[in-house]
């Protein structure tokens, strides 16, 4: 029987009555209604219950949704997703930088590129300062996404594994604290037994299985919001984003809040209301692993960075979900200069969130937990704490601990990564994110050691557009085509 993950009414419910519990709404008298009915809780780690439900509880289910959805919020102030309504709200956000005067060279080759571009940047607002942007360095962009590469291959045997056995399965063959990849050579068979690998990645992400870049949804939101820019530069609509997603994306390729987005899209319902309408993952970290592009194509405009991050992921998030990518493309506009440090960029990856956010608190708390604690375990021993009434998928604790990851390390490439992953949740997602930032900040590829880079054989697969089987030198010239362009 098929159990089409993340979109079954019965299995949304669940999760959405937690978001409403995490957001403000008062939800307690529906989840009775659907308690009373015999409903299911949401799974627990997976995309669908075991079983399918009911008509009654399916019907049942759709229409406690939309009642949830009309549920008013007591946080509606304090966290809009409205970029004038946000830029009220952020006293530091930065002034926009102005583009280098620096022309695509004539017939350069764009993978996928559907003509000229259509549009320049996004403007200054009126009455804001703005300083020189500075070029960017396509040999900085190649590290990126090696190290972006590399932190998600880490993270992928792993995820969706309890905290413990990451640290049982790391211990059992001597790399604990991590220092290189997993591998299944050593491990006892009864701890396999206990806490197996992800069946979806073993064979293509431990260490003695790696023959490059295998796929990843991590990697493929990257390509394609290189696709976006190709065709429609950085004054990109949200439209366009889901244009090109229904033209290049498999729907099997997308999850949590992309998957319902691109159901809704399906059914006419048109962005941003893709992003509410029966939604319940749309502050999970999914709007966050599509924001690099933004941040890499808009050194040092944290700004810019931002805004192309707002209208990309309204598509398919709101409110902390989209600060999350925001906090994210920031950061990444920020150390993507070479001229600053990860505690700076992390500073201003703030000033575009808003301050009384639930995001913007959990930064705070886990970047001072880094700060205090010499032992990273514990720093992660107390986020777990924290937030253990969220989902292992949600943007706010794993935003917090990509946070911390890169404060504890001080922005060594090896020790953010490995940091990322052992702090468990989505490990695959975080351990991407720390590469790109703390690579950008290494400089260059050679920066990066070679256990980590060689088995990546310069090599990524992907589903996406004409890029399987690009190397990660071709996509840094891509990025550095798009970054150029004002």
């Amino acid at each position: 029987m098929l159990r089409l993950t993340w979109v079954q009414p019965e299995d949304l419910i669940g999760h959405e009555i937690r978001q409403a519990h995490q957001d403000g709404r008062e939800p307690t008298a529906i989840a009775k209604r659907w308690e009373a009915a015999g409903g299911p809780k949401a799974p627990l780690r997976a995309g669908a219950s075991p079983q399918p439900a009911s008509r009654y509880l399916r019907q049942l289910a759709e229409d406690l949704l939309d009642e949830l959805a009309d549920l008013p919020s007591s946080l509606t102030e304090t966290e809009p997703t409205d970029l004038p309504k946000i830029k009220t709200l952020c006293p530091d956000w930065p002034a926009h930088a102005v583009s280098p005067r620096a022309v695509v060279p004539p017939g350069a080759a764009r993978v996928g590129a559907g003509g000229p571009p259509s549009g320049g940047g996004t403007p200054s607002a009126p009455g804001c300062a703005t300083h020189p942007r500075p070029a960017p360095t396509q040999v900085t962009l190649e590290a990126a996404w090696l190290g972006r590469a590399t932190g998600c291959l880490l993270g992928k045997p792993v995820e969706k594994l309890p905290l413990t056995a990451i640290r049982q399965l790391a211990q059992a063959t001597g790399n604990w604290p991590l220092t290189t990849y997993f591998t299944a050579q050593g491990v006892p068979s009864e701890l396999l037994s206990t806490h197996p690998w992800n069946r979806r990645s073993a064979h293509t992400s431990l260490a003695e299985n790696i023959d490059g870049m295998p796929e990843d949804d991590d990697l493929n939101y990257p390509l394609l919001n290189l696709l976006l820019l190709q065709r429609h530069g950085k004054s990109f609509t949200t439209t366009d984003v889901a244009t090109l997603w229904l033209d290049e994306l498999p729907a099997g390729r997308t999850f949590t809040a992309e998957r319902i987005a691109y159901r809704n899209l399906l059914t006419s319902i048109e962005p941003p209301h893709t992003a509410r309408h029966r939604n319940p993952f749309r502050e999970w970290i999914g709007a966050l692993i599509r924001a690099d592009i933004h941040g890499w194509t808009n050194p040092g405009d944290p700004a810019a960075a931002a805004e192309q991050a707002h209208r990309d992921a309204t598509l398919t998030h709101t409110a902390n979900g989209v600060y999350a990518a925001m906090f994210t493309a920031a950061t990444i506009a920020t150390a993507a200069t070479g001229t600053t440090d990860i505690h700076t960029s992390l500073r201003t990856g703030l000033s575009v969130v808003p301050p009384h956010s639930r995001l913007a608190e959990a930064v705070h708390h886990a970047i001072q937990l880094a700060e205090s604690h010499e032992d990273f375990d514990m720093v992660v021993d107390e986020l777990h704490a924290r937030h253990a009434a969220h989902h292992w998928v949600h943007a706010i604790p794993n935003t917090a601990l990509i946070a911390a990851a890169l404060t504890h390390a001080d922005g060594d490439f090896a020790g953010s990564i490995c940091r990322a992953v052992s702090g468990g949740w989505d490990t695959d997602s975080n351990g991407a994110t720390a590469g790109s930032i703390a690579a950008l900040l290494a400089g260059t590829p050679t920066a990066l050691p070679d256990r980590w880079t060689t088995p990546l054989k310069n090599r990524l697969s992907t589903s996406v557009g004409d890029f399987n089987g690009t190397g990660f030198d071709t996509l840094a010239h891509l990025t550095h085509l798009e970054a150029l362009r004002p």
